[in-house]
C-alpha cells in the first residue's frame, strides 16, 4: 500500500525552522496544542523533532525564569532526548508500523531528504483496525461455507 494515502502534507503541518527561538517554539506548540513538532532546516530538510519534555528540561537546565529570556535562546541549543526517525516516501506499511511504535507521528521525506509531511499514529491505527475487521469478516465467511 502506498503510504502517501495516509500523509498529512507539509502545508497542513505545523513545524519550526532551526533558526527559531525557544519562545517561538513554545508559542507555536501552545497555539496548536502539540506535544512535539518537527524541525526543518532553512532549505526545508527534516532535521528532527522537539518535544514538550525537551523544552521543559532545557528551560530547567538553562535556569530561565521568564518568557522574555526565551527570546534569545535558539531552539537548536535545546538538547533533544528522542529522535523521530523519518521514513522515505517509498517506504511501506511495515516501516511505518516500526516507527509508529515509539513515535506520535512519522515524518516523511523525499529522495533528497526534504520534509513532505507526516503520518500520524492515529491514521496508522485506523488502517490496521480496518484491516483486522476485514480479516475477521473473511474468517466468518469462510466458516459459514
Amino acid at each position: 500500500m502506498n503510504i502517501l494515502f495516509f500523509l498529512t502534507p507539509k502545508s497542513e503541518v505545523a513545524y519550526i525552522f532551526e533558526d527559531e527561538t525557544l519562545r517561538q517554539t513554545l508559542e507555536k506548540m501552545e497555539h496548536r496544542k502539540f506535544s512535539c513538532i518537527p524541525i526543518l532546516s532553512m532549505d526545508g530538510k527534516y532535521t528532527g523533532t522537539i518535544s514538550e519534555g525537551d523544552l521543559l528540561w532545557g528551560i530547567k537546565r538553562l535556569d530561565l525564569q521568564d518568557i522574555k529570556s526565551m527570546e534569545s535562546i535558539p531552539i537548536m541549543a535545546i538538547p533533544r532526548r528522542a529522535t523521530y526517525k523519518p521514513v522515505h516516501v517509498n517506504s511501506d506499511m511495515e516501516d511505518l508500523l516500526d516507527r509508529a511504535i515509539n513515535q506520535n507521528y512519522v515524518p516523511v521525506v523525499d529522495d533528497n531528504g526534504y520534509f513532505i509531511g507526516i503520518i500520524t499514529r492515529k491514521e496508522i491505527i485506523k488502517y490496521c483496525y480496518k484491516e483486522l475487521k476485514k480479516l475477521s469478516s473473511d474468517d466468518k465467511t469462510e466458516k459459514e461455507l
